[in-house]
This record gives structure tokens, sequence and C-alpha cells, in this order.
């Protein structure tokens, strides 16, 4: 996100933070305050900052969030100039927070603030990151039934087994939002992005979700579209980014293996039994194979190339240090 594209609306605050709340929203105006409240009960002993990224809303959500920062030190706010969408306005958030642990939550009150004392406590003993899961939902069956369909093949195909990925309330150890960038629908699948990155200590804890109070849910199908095609780019691009001749390279010889044996067998028909042919389909699928397969292997090969090139360096990630 460019720094153009963000108003920040901060505070100092005198003390390290312990908690920061990301809350990112879109038109929810009328639930900003009392969910401000809820949060406030139920983190009073806490040394806590809340931040409200207002993702270019269009209703009086900014206002509400500059009146809320001007009666308590421990709100703030981000204003992204236009919507972005909810992983860039997440990401905004973790640029802005400041505390040792990271909480993210929706801003329709369907979540309960009063679940985050105990995220933060499977924090504190080692996890590194708890995913919300809302075992009873209130939701329309129209939202319900495409996100367990959705939360199956998405279990399916990571092997992290999540109920519910789709969970706005989850709580991240700093250094995992830290080492994860967002973009596009890859707020669902931040659980993936922290394994891949070595923090692999996940924890599922039941939450408990409300009717929405304000407002209209921001739900789409298009919505889940969008995230299955970002779960197989994510998968692809983290097995094949360093190597893509063995994405394509295996297609191209496999196509092209199976061109030859169909061409031989044709040569076969002519040379021995002089059928015809010119005329036969299986003739020309075999020509396709071979150049269907040539062109995957050269596609692997500049991608070969295309990574030389670059001269990138590979950092794996280090999780402590000793006599350094």
């Amino acid at each position: 996100m460019a720094e153009q594209n963000i108003h920040k609306l901060t505070q100092s605050s005198p003390e390290e933070v312990e908690i920061s709340v990301v809350i990112p929203l879109f038109n929810e105006e009328d639930s900003l305050r009392e969910l401000a409240n809820r949060i406030e009960d139920s983190l009073k002993d806490s040394n806590y900052e809340v931040l409200f990224v207002d993702d270019g809303s269009d209703d009086g959500s900014w206002q509400v969030i500059e009146e809320l920062a001007r009666k308590s030190s421990h709100l703030k706010g981000v204003k992204l100039r236009r919507n972005y969408g909810k992983s860039s306005a997440l990401q905004a958030g973790f640029d802005a927070a400041s505390g040792s642990y990271i909480v993210t939550m929706d801003a329709d009150l369907q979540d309960d603030p009063a679940e985050i004392p105990k995220m933060i406590e499977s924090l504190k003993n080692g996890k590194d990151l708890v995913s919300g899961w809302k075992r009873v939902r209130h939701d329309p069956i129209t939202k319900t039934v495409p996100s367990r369909f959705f939360n199956a093949v998405t279990r399916w195909t990571t092997g992290i087994q999540l109920h519910d990925f789709n969970c706005g309330l989850k709580a991240y150890r700093r250094e995992v939002v830290e080492n994860i960038h967002l973009y596009g629908e890859l707020h669902r699948y931040i659980p993936l992005l922290a394994k891949w990155e070595g923090y692999g200590k996940i924890e599922e804890q039941e939450v408990k979700h409300h009717p929405r109070k304000y407002g209209k849910t921001k739900f789409g199908l298009s919505r889940f579209m969008n995230g299955f095609l970002d779960l197989l780019t994510l998968l692809f691009v983290n097995r094949y980014m360093q190597q893509p001749m063995h994405f394509f390279g295996t297609i191209g010889v496999l196509s092209t293996a199976i061109g030859f044996l169909i061409n031989f067998y044709i040569a076969a028909l002519k040379v021995f039994w002089n059928e015809p042919i010119a005329n036969r389909p299986l003739f020309f699928l075999g020509i396709l194979m071979v150049v269907v397969g040539v062109q995957f292997f050269s596609i692997g090969f500049l991608g070969e190339m295309i990574n030389k090139s670059r001269h990138r360096k590979f950092k794996p990630g280090i999780e402590k240090r000793a006599g350094l």
C-alpha cells in the first residue's frame, strides 16, 4: 500500500502496547461506538490499542473514528483513500500496529471481544496463531453453506485442520504478521502463509458469534471464486516459484512422450500395413501432443532463465540466535 493512499489518525502511547486490535471496516458507522465500548470492557486490565482501518467508507464511519479517538487514547484510525479490500486494509493495520500481540476482528459486532483475553493467553503459552471457530453461526444459509464447502476444500488442499478459515477473529504474535504480506483475498489464508514462514503452532478456539445488528453483509459469491483462485495461486507459487521447470517441464515431457507414442503407432500402421493415416484424427492428436509438450517445456525453461537472471537470494527465516 502506497503511503500517499493512507491517512492516519494516531496518538502517542506513553507505555509499551501489549495488544493491538486491528479492525478493518467499510460503512459500519452504526456499530463502531458499541464495538469500542465492548473492547474497552474486555481489555480494561491490559495495555492495548484499537486500530480502526477505514477501507474507503462513504458513510460517516471516519467521523465516528475521529470522535472516538478524541475521547480515548487507546483508539486510533487509519483511513484508506478508496476501497482496496479486506486484505489490504488488514495489511495497513498490521503496518501501523505496535503491540506485541495482534488481534483482528470484524467491525459488524458479530465477533465478541470477550474472546480476546483467552486467545492472548494461548499466544503467551507458545502458540504462534490462534484462529476463531464460529461453531454456531448466525448467518443466512446462502453464506454458511458455501463457507463450509470452502473450508473443507481449503483443509484438504493445505493440510491445516481448521474449521473456519473465514473467521475474522484471530490473534497472532507480532513476528508472524511482520513476516507475511497480504493482498487480494489472502486474508483467508493467513494460517497457511504463517505456516509456510515457519510459524506452525496454530490453535483453533471456539468463539461466540452474534447476529448482525446494523447494516448489511458485504458477502458475495464472487468472494469465494476469488478466494479459490487465490488459493490455487498460493499453492502453485509456493511449490514451483523456485523451480518452474518441475511443473511445466513435467507436463511437457509427458505430453511429448504420449505424442511420440501415438505417432509411432500411426507410422507402424503406414509402414507395416500400408494403411492411410492422413485422415485419422489420432494422427493430428499425436502431432498436437508433441507441439504442446514442446511449448510447456519451453515455458519451464524460460521460467528458469528468468529466475536465474534476477539473482534472487533465498533467505530462510531464523527462529533464534545464540552466541551472535
